[in-house]
């Protein structure tokens, strides 16, 4: 077969002690899965399904400087736990479903909230607000083999040294078999999917200069910092 121009390159993120590298085919993100977050975006933590939404598979990034994104004034953290799959599925069952987990990393769902809240107000998709280029800064992941799997562990983020954001995996609304076995019946999940399972509240504004440092129990930590462009 004949491109008219060379393929890209496969975005991937590397394995904790391991040479090879995990090559990412889709991210998918969770909306509003911390009672508290799901609160301060003035939502009802009582909602019947997990709210999806996705990134391009090119928005992960493991730089730790990176330039301050176009086109915002209000450009805001959302610290995550991310779930790597590496066996495929469809109608996943909940009792199976970490059977389909590779590993886990650390995420940062960075989003333009201004653009996003114009966006809600019109009543128009949001996609520009999450899917913008390197709005998924994240950690090496760190296979199931020497991590385990994670039901509950504190997560956090601070920014410039001060704690913005912290909660703990277990407040998840939807848990980690549940959101696996849900999204399943709707997509088929493969090898090299992404699901970012949701942010605690806090979340916040970030500016030129800014040093974030999530961290995970079980997981790692992961630091950003941004430039101007």
């Amino acid at each position: 077969m004949h491109y008219l121009f060379e393929p890209l390159v496969i975005p991937s993120i590397p394995v904790l002690e391991a040479d090879a590298r995990f090559p990412v085919r889709r991210i998918w993100c969770v909306g509003r899965n911390y009672g508290e977050h799901t609160r301060e975006m003035g939502g009802d933590p009582a909602h019947d399904l997990p709210i999806f939404f996705a990134k391009p598979s090119d928005a992960v990034t493991t730089e730790e400087v990176l330039p301050y994104p176009l086109h915002t004034e209000n450009l805001h953290h959302e610290i995550e736990l991310a779930v790597a799959i590496g066996q495929q599925g469809v109608n996943i069952p909940v009792q199976a479903a970490l059977d389909h987990v590779f590993g886990y990393a650390l995420a940062l769902d960075m989003t333009r909230r201004d653009l996003q809240a114009v966006a809600k107000k019109s009543g128009q998709p949001w996609d520009l607000s999450k899917g913008f280029d390197q709005s998924c800064p994240i950690s090496p992941i760190v296979p199931v083999t020497q991590s385990g799997h994670l039901i509950k562990g504190r997560i956090s983020l601070s920014v410039n040294g001060t704690v913005r954001q912290q909660g703990d995996i277990s407040d998840l609304i939807w848990s980690i078999p549940e959101i696996i076995s849900i999204l399943s019946s709707f997509v088929e999940l493969r090898q090299g999917d992404l699901i970012l399972t949701g942010t605690p509240s806090g979340v916040g504004s970030v500016k030129v200069g800014d040093r974030l440092e999530g961290e995970c129990e079980g997981v790692g930590k992961l630091h950003v910092r941004y430039t101007e462009r």
